[in-house]
């Protein structure tokens, strides 16, 4: 049976709020570019191009192995993962955590992210995001029915925000105001004077203050990314997201996690057991070894993702593309020629070179004027990028 000439019949209003389609549409670039016979280079999607080291790996095998892994997990995780991550945390920021009242486990942080406005807000509530920003920081909001207010980062502001020129009145109305250092996809840090001031900020206008720290572990020139949750007191208004997607290759596998507020950690946890039922034991167990690992061993994937940069980032300034090297994250965030938008140069520069970028445009209105540059190809997949680029760009 045919249902008829029905286009949009099924489909919600809310999902024309959800902004950018443009990875659909980099992919239909994509396509188009395989059938005229180039060699695609992608540095487009910011995923790891690394596996798991083997004790992950392993910790995963042994895991899947046992009949007791496959009933259902619990959406709060096994008290075992989130006691992990309080130990983590420990280590790593020296920020202590009650395992059974501020962690719970995510489908990763995007999962967590998706979630979280529906758990705290009312419809009509406004929700203070980064612009530019990753595009779910948009879309959750949409999707509970609350509006996302765009807080615009700029360079000259180290892409940091002006809390002191967002108008009262749009404070007033908010719930919670999110930020992302490092940022996906600015690549730009904070320092924890910075947190000190959010975390006073949300204290002072009583908003919750949520941070995505998905990048903690993927920083550059000795800089170690802080957490909010080091802010003495930040428990009372801040909750904060981390993934094992890219600090431990994990990305797959999706398992993440929020801490911090306590009351946040329960109704998110409320408003998940009534959609899923947790992450796969297995995984959680991976989980578990990777971040013991780190614990026993130190080190993470800084070092590859340095010298990626270096070479990539060297390489296009000696074409006369002058990018600022970033301190964290596995993206370059490249401003372009003029006369150029960022949708326009992406598209001809894969056309022409074989390389697909992100544009700008994609992350919010203050993203045009720039490309986003996954480093994710072996050194000389990348080198040949730049080579690409470079002859690109010289002859523009």
């Amino acid at each position: 049976m045919k249902l008829g000439n029905s286009a949009g019949r099924f489909r919600s209003e809310r999902l024309s709020g959800l902004g950018s389609a443009i990875f659909s549409e980099v992919a239909g670039w994509k396509q188009e570019a395989r059938q005229s016979g180039l060699d695609i280079i992608d540095l487009g999607i910011g995923s790891p191009d690394q596996p798991p080291s083997a004790r992950i790996k392993q910790a995963l095998c042994e895991a899947a192995a046992r009949d007791d892994m496959y009933g259902y997990a619990g959406t709060e995780g096994t008290l075992q993962f989130r006691r992990k991550v309080a130990e983590w945390y420990q280590v790593r920021f020296h920020v202590e955590l009650d395992p059974e009242s501020e962690v719970i486990s995510l489908m990763g942080s995007q999962d967590g992210l998706a979630h979280l406005a529906l758990a705290v807000t009312n419809p009509g509530d406004l929700a203070l995001i980064p612009d530019p920003g990753y595009p779910i920081y948009a879309a959750a909001p949409v999707l509970a029915g609350a509006i996302p207010y765009p807080v615009p980062l700029k360079a000259e502001h180290h892409f940091l925000p002006q809390l002191e020129l967002i108008p009262q009145e749009i404070v007033r109305k908010a719930k919670y105001m999110l930020f992302n250092y490092p940022s996906n996809p600015l690549s730009a840090v904070a320092d924890l004077d910075f947190f000190e001031k959010a975390v006073w900020f949300a204290k002072r206008h009583e908003l919750l203050l949520v941070h995505d720290l998905a990048y903690s572990e993927m920083a550059f020139d000795g800089f170690r990314p802080p957490s909010v949750l080091q802010v003495p007191g930040a428990k009372e208004v801040a909750v904060e997201f981390n993934s094992l997607s890219k600090s431990f290759n994990m990305a797959g596998c999706r398992l993440a996690y929020m801490v911090g507020h306590a009351e946040v950690v329960q109704v998110l946890g409320e408003l998940k057991s009534n959609i899923d039922y947790g992450v796969f034991h297995a995984v959680q167990e991976a989980g578990i070894a990777a971040m013991q690992e780190h614990i026993e061993r130190g080190g993470n994937v800084s070092a590859l993702y340095e010298r990626r940069r270096d070479a990539f980032v060297e390489a296009l300034r000696s074409y006369g593309w002058e990018i600022p090297k970033p301190k964290a994250t596995m993206f370059i965030w490249a401003p372009i020629p003029s006369g150029w938008t960022s949708r326009q140069i992406s598209r001809e520069m894969l056309r022409q070179t074989g390389a697909v970028v992100i544009p700008g445009d994609a992350f919010g209105k203050m993203g045009e004027g720039y490309v986003r540059i996954a480093l994710v190809q072996e050194e000389d997949r990348l080198l040949e990028a730049a080579r690409r680029i470079g002859d690109f760009i010289k002859a523009l």
